[in-house]
């Protein structure tokens, strides 16, 4: 069953001596705001390692992905009608209704973020439940293009030249000209911000369930665990926070309906929570630089806050209260913080 509330979400992303997110249109640079320089990661590279990880961590019916690296997404589409006894070359409303309800049973991220499955065989298009938007830093970050030493050249010697023309070429070069220069951009340390959302309506048109929801928590949680590399630093999500819309009404019915709709604007909860630099900080570069606050005191009714963490035994869900160990500090707006 599609799940029952609506949420959001905002969840931190911390970078130390990497390149969190490369533009390409910009030599690969760290995206940023030009106006306050401000560092920025896509909403699609998270939802990129949130498909490598899911793709890695469940391997079962239903957890297909359609978006992968080097692939035409139409064979999927093609699959779908084959699979679902649908005519491709049928293109009526009922036939493209049941490859896309194929196409929504058998992979993750068609039913969590939508599609666009209109092209070749055609399956229609997907609005997804969930949503992202850019993580934009904290505090503003700097680039830094540093010079490295590459032990090794790639010189074209001729068209499909052999080993052995190759290392003949090799042999007659002068040391200096088999060594070059490269380049690598990163920033010395980041701490981003990310929101999202999730559509309980939504959901009942993809069949997105309480499972897949979990799954997602746990993904964006191990998102930069499994995807380590040299350019990257290192990178890890610290803390998720998620607002869970429950309603407030007496009447069952109309309860749910609060529960699906929402009790609350979004932005009002997404300001619950700040973070900030700690007295005489001037550059972060740790966690322990930052100050995190929530302010549980007032949050709408109808809402439930949950601090989410991943472990051993999976994923846990802490329900409107900070513990010991939890990164956050309660404090209340109306009293001067503390």
């Amino acid at each position: 069953m599609s799940i029952k509330n609506r949420y959001e979400f905002m969840y931190f992303v911390e970078c130390v001596n990497g390149n969190p997110n490369g533009d390409p249109d910009m030599g690969n640079s760290p995206r940023i705001d030009p106006q306050d320089m401000h560092g920025l990661i896509s909403d699609v590279a998270v939802k990129r390692r949130i498909r490598n990880y899911v793709s890695s961590a469940y391997i079962k019916a239903g957890m297909n992905m359609v978006v992968q690296n080097a692939t035409n997404i139409n064979k999927f589409i093609a699959d779908a009608h084959e699979k679902s006894g649908a005519d491709k070359k049928e293109k009526t409303k009922d036939k493209v209704d049941a490859a896309r309800e194929y196409m929504c049973k058998n992979y993750y991220d068609v039913r969590t973020f939508g599609a666009v499955l209109s092209t070749g065989a055609n399956a229609g298009q997907v609005r997804g439940p969930v949503q992202f938007t850019f993580l934009r830093s904290i505090d503003p970050v700097y680039s830094m293009d540093i010079s490295i030493t590459r032990m090794s050249v790639t010189d074209k010697v001729k068209e499909n030249a052999s080993f052995a023309e190759i290392e003949k070429w090799e042999s007659e070069q002068d040391a200096d000209k088999l060594r070059t220069m490269g380049r690598k951009q990163l920033i010395p340390y980041g701490l981003y911000a990310g929101r999202g959302f999730v559509s309980a309506n939504l959901s009942e048109d993809t069949g997105f369930d309480e499972e897949d929801l979990k799954i997602l928590w746990e993904a964006i949680l191990q998102m930069y665990e499994h995807d380590r590399s040299a350019s990257k630093g290192l990178m890890s999500v610290p803390a998720l926070v998620i607002f869970r819309h429950t309603g407030t009404d007496s009447n069952e019915e109309q309860r749910t309906r609060q529960a699906k709709l929402g009790c609350a604007p979004a932005h009002k909860l997404f300001e619950l929570i700040s973070v900030e630099k700690k007295d005489g900080i001037e550059y972060p570069r740790s966690l322990q630089d930052y100050e995190f606050r929530i302010d549980l005191e007032s949050v709408p009714k109808g809402v439930d806050v949950g601090f989410v963490t991943s472990g051993a035994e999976g994923i846990n869900t802490e329900w409107n209260e900070v513990s010991e160990d939890n990164i956050f500090k309660l404090f209340c707006r109306n009293n001067n913080h503390e």
